[in-house]
């Protein structure tokens, strides 16, 4: 059975907008997940999770960052039967790397060390060239997309992964092997289709139209290459679903596992705004990878929180963490034992932990996280090359 079409809005409720290109407005993630018809990450499947992976899982599948699924289930029942799924995430480089964009890496890396899985990883600096320049964007040349993919792989790969079981498809260099596999999948999507989900336009370049054929390939290549179905598990942001919904549609015509995908909600931005953003006007809204103590300090103490208008008004009323940006960072990573984040949380509403000395107590975690992915740079600059798929001769790159 056939996913549900999208509209290209990505939902029909007026105050907010979910496209893989723009995400705006207060998002209502349960409308959302039935609006996309994709499944809840709920307990008998968390359950199971723990039951494979152990206690505790991970706290961005604890704490509910990730949010839903499709076929999760049917990938985890073929692991368990003997055919290991493999993981596909991605990376459209368009700038810096600020801690939203570490969520599926970090998951893609616990997925990975617990069940000796491989990943894929693909890099689209050609989508990010393609769309550059429309809606107030950037305009990003070739050869800046390229660079950036680079450098931003550098800092995703830092959250620890194997060298061995880590492949890395750049669009525009490792081409030919997209290729073919983009065609039967670009053969089978009508621009009616395209439209219906993206919301496309007269005035969209014809590039920006095939682009979702490349961004499936992945899903069907290491099939493809093993001549046998490798079920396929993709963890990402919920705006990125209606690409792989199309995948999802032309996978069993091409004779390949309908890809399964676990999504995350969006990581809200410092400044109370529903996702952090990397442009260079909202800096203060996101901690970037390359931020320094003083920016990490600044930032975090003009946050965004739930709390009161005074001190007495929040000792007696107690904060919403459920609101709070600095909140929304503890539940990542920052607070790893359950027991912490849940004293964290219950002392955030019972009035007793303010929201001075909660930022106080977030700022060292956070520089600690930062100075670490720092080193681990050094490690990944040594292996990188090696694992990017070429067309051509290596150091040759987009001009």
């Amino acid at each position: 059975m056939n996913d549900p079409p999208a509209p290209h809005d990505a939902s029909a409720h007026p105050s907010f907008k979910v496209t893989p290109w723009e995400v705006k407005g207060k998002i209502d993630y349960e409308r959302l997940r039935e609006q996309f018809g994709t499944s809840p990450l709920d307990g008998p499947i968390l359950a199971r999770l723990e039951k494979m992976l152990g206690s505790p899982l991970h706290p961005l599948l604890a704490r509910e960052v990730y949010i839903s699924h499709r076929d999760l289930p049917q990938a985890l029942d073929s692991y368990e039967r003997g055919n290991p799924f493999f993981l596909y995430t991605g990376r459209g480089p368009s700038g810096e790397i600020h801690l939203a964009h570490l969520i599926p890496f970090e998951i893609c890396a616990y997925l990975q060390r617990k069940l000796g899985v491989n990943l894929w990883i693909q890099v689209t600096d050609d989508e990010k060239f393609l769309f550059s320049g429309a809606g107030g964007r950037t305009e990003l040349s070739l050869a800046e997309t390229y660079r950036l993919g680079r450098e931003n792989l550098l800092d995703l790969l830092s959250v620890g992964f194997d060298p061995k079981r880590t492949h890395i498809l750049f669009d525009t260099i490792s081409i030919h092997s997209l290729y073919p596999l983009a065609l039967e999948v670009a053969k089978r999507v009508t621009f009616s289709t395209a439209k219906a989900v993206f919301g496309f336009k007269n005035d969209n370049n014809i590039g920006s139209i095939f682009f979702t054929a490349i961004q499936s390939v992945p899903a069907f290549l290491p099939s493809a290459r093993a001549k046998r179905p490798i079920p396929c598990l993709i963890p990402c942001g919920v705006d990125q679903d209606p690409h792989f919904r199309i995948t999802r549609d032309v996978a069993e015509a091409l004779g390949y596992p309908k890809p399964a995908l676990l999504h995350n909600r969006m990581l809200p931005g410092l400044l109370g705004d529903e996702k952090m953003s990397s442009s260079a006007d909202r800096r203060d809204n996101a901690i970037f990878l390359s931020d320094s103590p003083k920016d990490v300090q600044r930032k975090i103490s003009h946050a965004f929180t739930g709390g009161r208008s005074t001190v007495e008004e929040q000792r007696r009323l107690g904060a919403n963490p459920d609101i709070c940006s600095v909140h929304a960072l503890w539940k990542t990573r920052f607070a790893p034992e359950p027991k912490e984040f849940e004293e964290i949380t219950r002392t955030c509403r019972s009035g007793e932990l303010l929201c001075g000395e909660c930022k106080g107590r977030l700022v060292p975690r956070v520089e600690a996280f930062l100075a670490q992915q720092r080193e681990q740079r050094a490690e990944v600059e040594k292996w990188i090359d090696s694992a990017i798929e070429r067309d051509a001769p290596t150091g040759s790159t987009p001009s």
